[in-house]
C-alpha cells in the first residue's frame, strides 16, 4: 500500500485566517499625515488595529491621530492611533521609532512603508544631484533600513507583513519622472528579495503599486491639464484614482486572508498597466 503524502498544517486551516480583522495587531504606517498614508491608517484603525502614525510633522500627525480616536471612540471600535514623527530619510529618527514603538506597545505585526518624496518634477539630463540624493535617501534607503527594523522583530515573533507602497512607474517609467521611478522600481526589488529570504521565517513582503491618485503628492501631474487627459487616454476606467481606493489591498496584506501571499506587487491603477 502506498503511503499518503506527509502534510503540515496550514494557516488555511484555521477559520481566522479568512478573517479581514486586525485585532490585536500594531501596525506602523509611515507618510501617515495625509493621503494614501493616512487612509491606511485610518483604516486599520476601523479593523481593530492600533496605529502608529509616522511623518515628519508632529503637529500634523497629532490632528490625523486625534480624529482616528474620536472617530473609534464614536462607534466603539478596538482600534487606536497613536503620533510620532519620524524623518524616514535618517536612521536614528527610524531607530528611535521602532524602539519607542517596541517599548510601549511590545510588539510591532505591519509595517507599511508609504513616506516618499519626488522633489524634482522635470528632465533628468538636468537633474540636480541633491534632488536624486534626497529620493534615494527616503524613498529607497528610507524603506530598506525600515524594513531591515521591522523584520528583525517580526522575525524574533515568528510573524510579520511589511507592504511597501511602489508606484506604477517602477512597472512603467515615465517622463519627468525618471529619478522617482528608478526608486520605485528598487522598491519593487526590494520587496521581492526580502519575500524570498524571510518567508521560511514566517514574515510576508508585499508592495502595492498605485497609479494616478489624487493627493497632494500628485498635484504637479493632476493638474497639468494635457498630461491629465492623456494619462486618462490611456487609463481603461477613465479617471484616476482616490487614497481610499488603495485600502483594500493594504487590508488584504495586513490580515490574515494574506496567509498564503508573499512577494507580490499589487497594482491598483484602473487599468493603465494593463
Amino acid at each position: 500500500m502506498t503511503p499518503s503524502p506527509t502534510t503540515t498544517s496550514s494557516p488555511s486551516e484555521d477559520p481566522r485566517a479568512q478573517e479581514l480583522s486586525l485585532a490585536g495587531k500594531v501596525a506602523i504606517v509611515t507618510g501617515a499625515s495625509r493621503g494614501i498614508g493616512e487612509a491606511i491608517a485610518r483604516a486599520f484603525a476601523a479593523h481593530g488595529a492600533t496605529v502608529v502614525l509616522s511623518s515628519r510633522t508632529q503637529e500634523t500627525l497629532d490632528a490625523v491621530a486625534s480624529s482616528i480616536n474620536e472617530e473609534q471612540a464614536g462607534v466603539g471600535g478596538g482600534g487606536r492611533a497613536l503620533a510620532i514623527a519620524c524623518h524616514a530619510g535618517k536612521p536614528d529618527a527610524l531607530e528611535a521609532l521602532f524602539a519607542r514603538v517596541e517599548d510601549e506597545l511590545g510588539r510591532i505585526d505591519v509595517l507599511v512603508n508609504n513616506a516618499a518624496t519626488n522633489p524634482y518634477f522635470g528632465a533628468a539630463i538636468e537633474a540636480p544631484e541633491w534632488a536624486f540624493d534626497k529620493t534615494v535617501e527616503v524613498n529607497l534607503k528610507g524603506y530598506f533600513l525600515a524594513c531591515q527594523l521591522a523584520a528583525r522583530r517580526m522575525v524574533a515573533r515568528g510573524s510579520g507583513s511589511i507592504i511597501n507602497i511602489a508606484s506604477i512607474l517602477g512597472i512603467k517609467p515615465a517622463p519627468m519622472q525618471v529619478i522617482y521611478a528608478m526608486t520605485k522600481a528598487g522598491v519593487i526589488s526590494l520587496t521581492k528579495g526580502l519575500a524570498q529570504e524571510l518567508g521560511a521565517k514566517h514574515v510576508r513582503v508585499n508592495a502595492i503599486a498605485p497609479g494616478l491618485i489624487e493627493t497632494q503628492f500628485a498635484s504637479a501631474l493632476i493638474d497639468n491639464e494635457s498630461m491629465h487627459r492623456a494619462h486618462l487616454r490611456a487609463t481603461p476606467l477613465g479617471r484616476h484614482g482616490q487614497p481610499n481606493e488603495i485600502v483594500g489591498a493594504a487590508l488584504y496584506l495586513a490580515s490574515e486572508m494574506s496567509s498564503f501571499t508573499t512577494g507580490a506587487v499589487m497594482v491598483c491603477d484602473g487599468g493603465f498597466t494593463a
